[in-house]
This record gives C-alpha cells, structure tokens and sequence, in this order.
C-alpha cells in the first residue's frame, strides 16, 4: 500500500485549521446566568465572577411626535391661582445625538452573558426575561 504525502499533508491542514478556529472561538458562546449580590454566577462555571463587565449601547435616541390627554393639578398661574384640568399635551419630534442606554442589574436577575478568557471573564450583554410576561 502506497502512502500519498499530499493527501496526508491535507488532512494535516485541515485539523490543524479546526484545531486552531476551536481554540479562537473558545469561550464565545453566549450562556446564562445570574447576578448576584457580589457578581456573576454562570450556568456552566462553578466559581462566581467577582468582577465582570457590562454592555452599553450608544447611539442617537430619536423620540417620534407624540400627544398625551391627560390631567393637570397643582400648577400656578401668572397671578398665583391654581390651575387644574383636563387637556392634551403634544411633544414634537426629537433626536438626542451621544445618548449611552447603560442597563441597570439587580441581584437575581438572569442575564444573557459571554465569557471570555476561559471563563475567568465576562461580558454581561441583557437581562432574559420569560416569555410570558
């Protein structure tokens, strides 16, 4: 039986490739887990993460025409009477260039993570929610 060096040099290659793609793309799997009161607990990882990092997402916040009815109590006027009553209150259009939307999270809460450097890292990314409400 003859042995084909390049066949064999291909099959080195190519488990080589996945051997490494593996290695890069090691701890990119987004997880659950759970914020505690004094870090991260996730699912698949025993130890607790003391310090882990949180996602923010910047960008432009722009707010479409809305108009409210609503009620109005407490108000004074220019001679110092009060104001009371019914009405519609339109806010225009509007756009907030530099906002950062920084979520907030409480102990308990479950979150969607990404560990990263073996686990011994974390990017806390959302809360999950249930379905259901």
């Amino acid at each position: 039986m003859t042995h084909d060096p390049y066949s064999a040099l291909a099959v080195s290659l190519r488990e080589n490739a996945a051997k490494k793609a593996a290695e890069a793309l090691t701890g990119v799997t987004a997880e659950l887990g759970t914020v505690t009161g004094s870090g991260l607990k996730l699912d698949s990882f025993k130890h607790e993460i003391q310090e882990y990092l949180v996602a923010e997402f910047p960008g432009t916040l722009k707010l479409p025409e809305l108009k409210l009815v609503g009620g109005v109590r407490g108000l004074k006027d220019s001679g110092g009477g009060n104001v009371e009553g019914q009405g519609e209150f339109a806010f225009l259009p509007s756009e907030t260039k530099e906002t950062v939307l920084s979520l907030k999270y409480q102990p308990g809460d479950r979150v969607l993570a990404l560990p990263l450097n073996g686990g011994n890292d974390a990017i806390v990314l959302c809360r999950v929610v249930s379905g259901n409400g």
